[in-house]
């Protein structure tokens, strides 16, 4: 017998091959991981599918070493071409100080490169003027952003030499719910959804301007205020379509889109096994880079929260 042929549907394949002359050059290791899921894979019909339980993680054979990243979300300060802003007031002398206060905190995970969202055609142009705050960290900007107000400061108390831009621009109709002249799937949720948000997510219903600065990063950081932005950002707009289209989703596409490919640019980056990375995006890229880290072959996301104290 040259072959053992698994045709069930699964996540992992629609059909698959598995030759014993494979299996003679596949390492133990390997054979362990391929047999594993050929054997979840012939399970379907049985009432245990699989001894695991809910958020055991299987064993692993090698522990590979992976670069620790704080993956910080924040709001745009200043100006934005963003289509949610918020108001804040960058020159407020309370307001750098509560801003200070937020970078003494995190600088304490001492990060060896700082990302940020910029565009990476732009990186030379951004270490310069990096280097040119850390000469002069009083220089006084016409437009300081969260970049310099908190990416900048942090690195200089911290002593990061590097920074680099991962943003990568793409435009997507994120009101394809109110624009589609009909919308065939689930109109009713849509509508409700984005009519009233926090009847879904209760924590998207705080007001933001009685919070301190501090506060209101916490937050924006939060799990449930995390999941909130990728669905109200994209997710929600799978429930809009023509009766035989997809239009929503395919929007909703576009913003998953954008956040790979900067997570790839993230991966263009050569870093070594010590660097300690700090990331600092609008939060709803935030929420993406959450997902994509914990599942990532490179990276492990250490908590926000044991420096945001």
């Amino acid at each position: 017998m040259d072959s053992v042929t698994i045709s069930k549907r699964s996540p992992l394949s629609t059909r698959t091959t598995i030759t014993f002359k494979m299996i003679k050059k596949i390492k133990p290791t390997v054979l362990i991981i391929t047999m594993h899921f050929i054997f979840l894979a012939c399970g379907e019909d049985q009432t245990n599918e699989s001894t695991l339980t809910e958020n055991e993680p299987a064993t692993q054979i090698d522990e590979v070493p992976k670069i620790k990243v704080l993956n910080f979300g924040t709001f745009h300060f200043g100006y934005t071409t963003d289509a949610n802003t918020t108001e804040f007031d960058e020159h407020d002398d309370s307001n750098l100080i509560a801003a200070h206060e937020v970078v003494a905190k995190l600088a304490e995970f001492k990060p060896t490169v700082l990302i940020v969202e910029h565009i990476p055609k732009r990186n030379e142009r951004l270490q310069a003027d990096y280097e040119a705050y850390l000469k002069n960290p009083d220089t006084v900007y016409k437009n300081t952003g969260e970049v310099r107000m908190l990416a900048y400061e942090l690195g200089r108390l911290a002593g990061t030499k590097r920074i680099y831009g991962i943003d990568h621009k793409m435009g997507y109709n994120y009101r394809i719910g109110e624009t589609i002249e009909e919308n065939h799937i689930d109109s009713v949720t849509h509508d409700a959804f984005y009519e009233d948000p926090s009847a879904y997510f209760p924590s998207a219903n705080i007001n933001t301007d009685t919070l301190s600065l501090l506060k209101h990063l916490k937050l924006m950081n939060d799990d449930r205020f995390l999941d909130f932005l990728i669905t109200v950002n994209s997710d929600a707009l799978t429930y809009v379509g023509s009766e035989e289209g997809f239009e929503g989703a395919d929007e909703a596409a576009k913003y998953y889109q954008r956040n790979l490919r900067m997570f790839s640019n993230l991966n263009r980056i050569k870093f070594n096994k010590d660097d300690r990375v700090f990331i600092l995006m609008g939060a709803s890229h935030t929420a993406f880079f959450r997902d994509f880290i914990r599942r990532s072959l490179t990276y492990e996301m250490v908590n926000t929260f044991d420096y945001l104290k």
